[in-house]
């Protein structure tokens, strides 16, 4: 792709610098087909789609538009955790209570003084399952929270973190689900994205599947001189040992789910099978920080500045990077770089990514159907985010 040729949308005065980004992504990352979009003080600055809408299976040659989404894996964690956020700022969730408080079953096997908030920020210590579940099993809420509830921690709870990769589908959705009594993916659709205007689901209905693509494996060489330094080996080595943490915890669903099934995608699973468009993660973190098109906003200040306070730092039991996380949003730092210090959001493994910036008032989001192995800071993500960075000087 040369140029910017077949990029479609539209970008505000300043921001050209995205464009030519997202032109670059195709150009020289790999990219098969995406989409980008950005709102700053809750109007929408960019907004741009490329490449095709399918990554592989029999129409590989369909346009991407600018209505199609995409599955964002673990992006979807950051809305479970504005849900979970949205019901503590109605007075309906303490976070210093136990989760077995709201949820009886949880107080099994060591965990009765978890904490609600060592849930969100990923310190419950059952990020793995001894008894793994199938693709069906998982889709079947009542046997994932068992499970879950059931689980020994694999530390003391509360003391310290390790990325819940599967295990936050459960955590979240049942934790949701005793407080509200209604299932997660149809509250998220009734209190966040509908009154937010977002493209996003947890749980496809079977009415917007023909506007999902399908997702594939893309490979990218690694730049020139790119060194192998001893965290890559142990990150590598850590994903190649099955008895890992980090092995236990992505296995927690065995075989790995076919992303592409409809079971799959309508299935609700805030850890890892949300779909949206660019607009919809962006639309959505957009309403955290402000008021959206000058309507609705959903977290208070307060809120949001919780969303953003570091709750655990430091080196992470199963990724093996130094991580940062507020109450269930990754924030700024070394291993899921956003605009800036005061960032919070989440990235999905293989490309997507969404985050707010109250500093700025940016909101952005980022979906992709050519999935990489990397789990954050996908370089094509990264690439955009520091045109809007580049970009904010400029724009008006």
């Amino acid at each position: 792709m040369d140029a910017d040729a077949d990029v479609n949308g539209a970008v505000a005065e300043g921001f050209e610098p995205v464009r030519e980004a997202f032109a670059a992504n195709f150009a020289l990352r790999g990219e098969r087909g995406a989409a980008v979009a950005v709102y700053r003080d809750g109007h929408k600055v960019v907004d741009l789609w490329a490449g095709t809408k399918n990554f592989d299976g029999t129409d590989g040659t369909a346009p991407w538009e600018r209505g199609t989404a995409q599955i964002v894996r673990s992006a979807t964690k950051g809305v479970a955790a504005a849900a979970l956020l949205l019901l503590h700022q109605r007075g309906e969730l303490d976070l210093d209570a136990p989760v077995g408080e709201y949820w009886p079953e949880f107080k099994a096997a060591g965990k009765e003084h978890t904490r609600v908030r060592d849930l969100l920020a990923h310190r419950a210590g059952v990020p793995v399952l001894d008894r793994p579940l199938t693709p069906e099993q998982a889709a079947d809420p009542d046997l994932g929270a068992a499970a879950v509830a059931a689980q020994a921690p694999v530390w003391e709870p509360g003391t310290d973190h390790g990325y819940h990769a599967q295990t936050y589908s459960w955590l979240t959705s049942e934790l949701l689900r005793r407080v509200t009594g209604r299932p997660i993916g149809e509250w998220i659709a009734a209190e966040i994205a509908g009154p937010v205007g977002a493209d996003l689901w947890v749980g496809l209905p079977e009415t917007e599947a023909g506007r999902v693509g399908r997702i594939g494996p893309v490979e990218a060489p690694e730049p020139a001189g790119a060194l192998k330094t001893r965290p890559k080996r142990a990150v590598a080595e850590a994903y190649a040992d099955p008895g890992s943490l980090t092995c236990r915890a992505f296995a927690a669903i065995t075989p790995l789910p076919d992303e592409n099934s409809p079971a799959y995608r309508a299935a609700a699973l805030p850890a890892s099978n949300g779909i949206a468009t660019a607009d919809g993660l962006a639309r959505c973190y957009a309403s955290l920080i402000g008021e959206v098109d000058g309507g609705t906003r959903l977290f208070t200040p307060g809120t949001a500045e919780l969303a953003r306070t570091t709750h655990s730092d430091g080196a992470d039991r199963v990724l093996v990077v130094h991580t940062r996380f507020g109450l269930g949003h990754m924030l700024h730092g070394g291993a899921s770089p956003l605009l800036g210090p005061g960032s919070f959001g989440h990235p999905g493994r293989g490309g997507a990514l969404g985050f707010a910036d109250p500093e700025s008032g940016i909101a952005f989001g980022y979906v992709t159907n050519g999935l990489r192995k990397s789990v954050t800071a996908d370089p094509r993500a990264q690439a955009l985010v520091r045109a809007v960075r580049q970009s904010l000087p400029a724009a008006r």
